[in-house]
């Protein structure tokens, strides 16, 4: 009997402590149902894994940058000048202001005249110079020159920079000798707010003409309307008219004539004309 109970009571022993092993296997902490198992933060429900800010498609619509457009000036010179005309003392030189900036200038326009290429070239001891009128293209006429002598002139802008492509030259002015022409104003009738005048151009030397320019400033803001016999040149007060082609030629002692209508407050007490080839 002894035998039979303490069979039963190890028999008893070994099923309590399975029960207690599968009970605390079956609820343990930390197990299946641990607080931090299932749904924890970063496991299976990450809360920044799916559609968090700057993740798949973000660079897609960014707008690709647009490139800055290159401007290209054409192929052209931004100013261009060449003497016209020529006295004992002065030199004429027409100009056209061909571009705008940023690949050009805008009037008014200074030519300098140098010496020598050497000094055009570094843009050092300027002889004289004048300045353009408002205009894009016209003629500047610059005076206080030395007879017989050669000239080679730049263009600069009105804030002193220098254009660096056109160096022009050589440019001759008139010796003594080859003044061969005169030329006299005559006024031939005035009314309030103008006058009609007549210039003539005499060659009072022993050879034929083939060419003339006549020259000479305004005093008080006058301006020529109207002109005929001849080709106008000059701008502002400083005044060039050259001759036409059915009259350029003056025979020794010969003589022809040119006309113009004239804006102006009063006729001017006198006026000094220049006369060269």
């Amino acid at each position: 009997m002894l035998r039979t109970f303490g069979t039963i009571l190890a028999t008893a022993t070994l099923a309590l402590t399975g029960w207690a092993g599968s009970a605390g296997a079956a609820g343990a902490p930390g197990s299946n149902g641990a607080p931090g198992s299932i749904g924890a933060s970063g496991s299976n429900g990450v809360s920044g894994s799916i559609g968090a800010p700057g993740s798949a498609g973000a660079a897609a619509s960014t707008p690709a940058p647009t490139p800055t457009p290159t401007f290209a000036c054409p192929p052209a010179l931004p100013i261009s000048g060449q003497v016209t005309g020529a006295t004992t003392t002065s030199l004429t030189i027409s100009y056209s202001m061909l571009l705008s900036p940023p690949c050009g200038y805008d009037p008014p326009m200074r030519v300098t005249l140098f010496a020598s290429q050497a000094d055009a070239q570094q843009k050092q001891n300027p002889v004289a110079s004048a300045v353009t009128g408002p205009q894009r293209y016209g003629t500047v006429t610059v005076t206080g020159l030395t007879p017989d002598t050669e000239y080679w002139f730049r263009f600069s802008d009105a804030a002193g920079t220098w254009d660096p492509y056109l160096i022009g030259g050589p440019a001759r002015t008139l010796g003594q000798a080859q003044v061969q022409c005169a030329a006299a104003i005559t006024v031939d009738s005035s009314w309030a707010g103008g006058f009609m005048a007549t210039v003539t151009v005499r060659n009072p030397g022993d050879r034929p003409l083939h060419s003339w320019r006549v020259g000479w400033r305004w005093s008080a803001g006058e301006r020529i309307q109207t002109l005929w016999g001849g080709v106008a040149e000059g701008t502002g007060d400083i005044v060039s008219v050259r001759n036409a082609t059915y009259n350029a030629t003056l025979l020794p002692g010969g003589s022809t004539t040119f006309g113009m209508i004239v804006a102006a407050a009063a006729v001017p007490a006198s006026i000094t004309t220049t006369c060269s080839q």
